[in-house]
């Protein structure tokens, strides 16, 4: 390219560059406020990641249950949740069976597995063989967008599988509701409620109960506001619960479970005068309690 021609281009090039100058300015500026804005405020700004970016799941079956197949569970047990927690630390989630009533199969245990958290099961339920707990309801620790799976093995030997999908984030490093002085006091504290209508004597059928036991249930991930140094887990690791001797339900917990775990339940009544619940957490400590059960089944 000549010198002449060359020249030309630059006049063309600085003549186009003139006319979208102020144009290419807004677009600059623009660029540079996204720039600063995505810098100070990170993901905020980013796109919420989709449910199938990925997906821990295969890897969980693989993990917490030896890549048993997995079957649909639909007809066998059910899970709710809401879509969008409010808390994302007490988030509420129901397990109820559906088993139909002429289904000669029991439900043996059900897990509760909570797919994006640090520790991903929440917690495994044992349910009693006699007492024919149809429904169990907790509260739970979310830590970001994820499936929440339940599975229930049955007395036929497999597993079966369903799942909701919960939007909540951060319930496992969220601060404790109480302080150290308040959770420290009510350690081990254990309340039983039992619920039913005027008419429903303690014999009659299907009871509705509540356990629950005063604990802070520290995940690990929550931050001491004052030392700002990290609280070591500290939770319920096991409970049990039984009318006289014979047992209605057992739970082994994580990570996930709430501050002062409770469980709200439903199971049929053997004729027993006394209910009892059993538990230990990570710190080696033991609690116990017994309650008469109240003739008038309130």
């Amino acid at each position: 390219m000549g010198i002449a021609r060359e020249m030309l281009y630059i006049d063309d090039v600085a003549t186009i560059l003139a006319r979208g100058a102020t144009m290419l300015g807004y677009r600059f500026r623009l660029l540079c406020i996204a720039g600063l804005l995505s810098a100070m405020f990170g993901a905020r700004l980013a796109p919420a990641a989709t449910p199938d970016a990925y997906d821990p799941w295969p890897g969980l079956v693989q993990d917490l249950f030896n890549n048993r197949p997995m079957n649909d569970g639909t007809n066998v047990i059910a899970i709710e949740m809401p879509y969008r927690a409010e808390d994302a630390a007490i988030v509420p989630v129901t397990l109820r069976t559906k088993l139909s009533p002429g289904d000669s199969r029991r439900v043996l245990t059900i897990t509760l597995v909570i797919d994006q958290n640090p520790a991903p099961m929440a917690a495994k339920f044992e349910l009693g063989p006699d007492a024919k707990v149809s429904e169990i309801s907790t509260r739970v620790r979310v830590n970001n967008y994820t499936d929440v799976h339940a599975v229930a093995e049955l007395s036929d030997g497999k597993l079966y599988m369903t799942k909701t999908y919960v939007k909540a984030s951060g319930g496992c490093s969220a601060p404790a509701a109480k302080n150290a002085d308040e959770a420290k006091e009510r350690l081990g504290k254990m309340r039983y409620r039992q619920f039913g209508r005027a008419d429903q004597g303690p014999t009659s059928g299907a009871r509705e109960a509540q356990s629950m036991i005063g604990h802070p249930n520290n995940s690990g991930l929550q931050m001491d506001q004052i030392t700002q140094l990290y609280i070591p887990a500290f939770f319920i690791n096991e409970l049990r619960l039984w009318q006289d001797d014979s047992l209605v339900l057992a739970m082994e917990g994580g990570i996930s479970i709430s501050e002062d775990p409770n469980m709200r339940f439903t199971y049929v009544s053997n004729g027993a005068k006394r209910f009892r619940a059993e538990a230990k957490d990570t710190g080696g400590h033991a609690f116990q309690h017994e309650w008469k059960i109240d003739d008038s089944g309130i």
